[in-house]
């Protein structure tokens, strides 16, 4: 497959068309429930499945929310990427574990003014799609919502849903609210999604690191739900040394966090109930948990700023044990069988 760079697009964030078409690739807990949102309003919306093709291409999508649950009978399924049209906005949400596959993945997808949505958790995630379609292609998004998939082609919405929008420049350089920005999040909105925009994706995806690291971390070593961990004297005297870590390395790369922040978050968790994190998902079902994008990478930024943080850092190498032994082995002897 060609790999595009930013030698092939070189200009500036531009207009995306009119009537924009949306290709989801990975049609889970979230770009399931995102991608089914936008078709309800009426977008064109072609979804990328693996497991639940059948199922999906029979029976369509079913959305249970809170919000008010409903039924897609019909979506444009694909089973090969090939099969998918050139769309102007391709959302990536797929976990980071399957990033190796973006390469024989996005070349076909994009048109010479699309862009790349990428609603993944984790730090420099954009950067491995940068290095695909070019940078000024690329889009961030940091979802903050409670999905889960509960059978194949049923998504469970049970709270939430804000996305924060955020341009990806080569470093991150912060690139401020443009044109395609606002368009995303007319289309977003239009169909219920509450969309923030900021300017300085870096900062953002720092913020967001500082709540998912302690508590994606935490609720799969410790078998806990965010309630339990909140609750406990013990656990959230941990929590605050795990936020205070990741507030200093954000400063190390010259964004500063306020000083009420990680009190702000911690009220509004507390609010979540027994809710299991995605990497807790990940690690029931005994599926890869995307320890390097969460917690390697920003591991290894704190090491090359210098800075010591012990807790991330045992956090990190816990996790990966149980990975190794109770996931990535369990896979490997699934699929030796």
């Amino acid at each position: 497959m060609e790999v595009l760079s930013d030698s092939k697009f070189n200009s500036p964030a531009t207009r995306l068309s009119e009537n924009r078409s949306y290709a989801i690739l990975g049609t889970g807990a979230l770009g399931g429930f995102y991608g089914a949102r936008l078709q309800q309003v009426g977008l064109d919306v072609h979804f990328l499945l693996r497991s639940d093709y059948e199922y999906v291409k029979k029976h369509g999508l079913f959305i249970e929310s809170p919000d008010g649950s409903f039924r897609l009978s019909h979506v444009n399924a694909y089973r090969n990427v090939l099969d998918v049209p050139p769309c102007d906005v391709v959302v990536v949400a797929l976990k980071t574990t399957q990033n190796n596959l973006l390469r024989q993945m996005l070349p076909s997808l994009v048109k010479d003014n699309s862009v790349v949505l990428v609603l993944q958790n984790g730090l420099g995630v954009e950067e491995d799609v940068a290095a695909i379609v070019g940078s000024n292609r690329v889009m961030g998004g940091l979802c903050f919502t409670c999905n889960d998939k509960v059978a194949p082609g049923h998504i469970r919405h049970l709270r939430y849903g804000v996305i924060t929008l955020a341009e990806y420049a080569c470093n991150y350089l912060t690139c401020g609210i443009t044109e395609r920005m606002l368009q995303v999040k007319s289309d977003f909105e239009s169909a219920g999604v509450l969309i923030q925009l900021a300017e300085d994706l870096l900062l953002a995806r720092w913020k967001k690191l500082i709540c998912n690291i302690p508590f994606n971390g935490l609720t799969v070593v410790l078998n806990a739900t965010i309630k339990d961990l909140i609750s406990d004297v013990h656990t959230r005297a941990l929590i605050e040394q795990m936020m205070q870590e990741m507030v200093a390395v954000a400063a190390a790369y010259g964004r500063a966090i306020a000083d009420d922040y990680i009190e702000k978050r911690l009220k509004f968790i507390a609010k979540m109930g027994p809710y299991r994190t995605s990497t807790k998902i990940d690690f029931d079902q005994r599926r890869s948990l995307e320890v390097e994008a969460i917690f390697g990478k920003p591991l290894r930024a704190a090491q090359q700023a210098g800075l010591d943080t012990p807790q991330l850092a045992m956090l990190y190498r816990q996790l990966k044990f149980l990975d190794t032994y109770y996931c990535t082995n369990q896979a490997i002897a699934v699929l030796s069988h």
